[in-house]
């Protein structure tokens, strides 16, 4: 009989060693917020599937969903015989989204899938070829993916050369002293020195970065970077595959200030589980690509579309938003209490948006020397403890919470017990 063991020397014989693996745990069910491994034991799951489960593991109207999906049909590729429910989603997709003008939807499989197609598509609109990043970004791994993803190692170590024509500035980041101002100077700079506004199809961003060390975008930074946009003729993308459905208390993230991107791509929680990506733009934009630019052989596959159907219906249903904010409040209070706990001198600061919380860890309070160990420690002393969580951040150095939505506050409470057990005995 298989364990963690036996199952994780099979995996090192088999699967190669770019495929990082954060915990030697083999999972083998799970429901809600919770998963049980093959050797039988318990985990409060605080990565959700990197922030795939917002509606939970299993839920059983997403299931049922799916099952009645596979009864009728499994694959048809809809530029072959379409399917009602990829319409559906689209249209309802379509609606859900920011700003008044007329939108339009194309579906596919990965997040990095639907940058690439945002690109295509922002390029093909505008006629112009450079994008532009920000440091700290992280959009996939593909090669166009990999080009706008602000961190190298371990993403861009020895796979260049990357796509041309994409250009990097700061993000935001009040811990590490980088304000607004100097991020919007950075982009005029840039303007000046490496590439004109003229010769920029579109800039790309995360509302809330997540690889990157969930970062949030100062709203009013968001708000200049679509004026920056409509003076220069530039398509403004809010990447929304880790920031959507409900994890900051609003449908997309984007919402909370106000802004209205061009395009936005989702992905994620978007299914609750099953592998759905999509590119939500102005209808005048999407339409630009001519028949035949877009689509894929799975793309928008007919049980991932009633998946994401039931997903929304539980959204509405549940009221998934409100739980996220009152979830949100909840966790930043047990973490800011953690910060002010001189047991917890490594705490340098804490951030994030609605339900989308971390805390970053430093070598010593008032440092902002990364302790990238430490985090490391944590992950796996919590998860000796019951607790699934991930490390992000250019250094490694941030805990991120991603619950499902749809925890108890009691659970997501123990979860929280668990994760102070683990960093203070990680510290000894």
């Amino acid at each position: 009989m298989d364990t963690n063991a036996s199952l994780w020397a099979r995996l090192q014989a088999a699967v190669p060693r770019g495929v990082s693996i954060s915990l030697p745990v083999f999972a083998v069910f799970a429901e809600n917020a919770e998963i049980r491994d093959i050797d039988g034991h318990s985990y409060i799951d605080f990565a959700g599937g990197i922030g795939v489960l917002n509606v939970g593991h299993r839920h059983r109207r997403v299931i049922d969903a799916a099952e009645r999906q596979m009864r009728a049909i499994t694959h048809a590729c809809f530029q072959v015989t379409p399917y009602e429910s990829y319409v559906r989603l689209a249209e309802r997709l379509n609606e859900l989204a920011p700003g008044d003008k007329p939108k339009k939807t194309i579906f596919l499989t990965t997040g990095a899938e639907a940058i690439e197609n945002a690109v295509k598509i922002a390029r093909h609109a505008t006629g112009r070829q450079a994008m532009l990043s920000f440091g700290g970004a992280f959009h996939g791994r593909t090669m166009m993916a990999l080009a706008l993803t602000g961190k190298v190692t371990p993403y861009k170590t020895g796979f260049g050369p990357f796509p041309a024509d994409v250009y990097h500035v700061p993000f935001p980041d009040e811990f590490r002293g980088v304000g607004v101002r100097d991020a919007l100077r950075a982009i005029d700079e840039l303007f000046h020195s490496s590439v004109a506004p003229d010769r920029v199809a579109a800039v790309i961003v995360e509302p809330v970065q997540g690889e990157g060390g969930f970062n949030v975008a100062p709203f009013e930074f968001l708000r200049e970077l679509r004026a920056l946009c409509d003076r220069h003729g530039i398509l403004l993308i809010a990447d929304e595959i880790q920031t959507g459905f409900g994890r900051t208390g609003r449908m997309f993230a984007i919402e909370h200030s106000g802004v209205v991107p061009d395009l936005i791509t989702v992905a994620k929680s978007l299914a609750g589980g099953f592998p759905l990506s999509g590119v939500i733009g102005a209808a005048e934009i999407m339409d630009s690509v001519a028949p035949g630019g877009l689509g894929g052989t799975y793309a928008g596959n007919p049980i991932a579309c009633a998946a994401a159907l039931a997903v929304l219906d539980v959204m509405r249903d549940e009221d998934i938003l409100g739980r996220a904010a009152a979830l949100g409040v909840r966790v930043r209070e047990r973490m800011l209490a953690m910060a002010r706990d001189p047991r917890f001198g490594c705490i340098g600061d804490v951030r994030g948006l609605g339900a989308m919380l971390a805390i970053e860890l430093v070598k010593e309070r008032g440092s902002r020397e990364p302790a990238t160990d430490l985090a490391r420690r944590t992950v796996l002393k919590a998860a000796q403890f019951g607790l699934i969580i991930l490390a992000c951040g250019q250094h490694s150095n941030v805990l991120r919470v991603l619950v499902p939505l749809t925890a108890s506050l009691e659970t997501v409470d123990e979860g929280l017990s668990i994760l102070e057990r683990a960093l203070e005995e990680a510290q000894r």
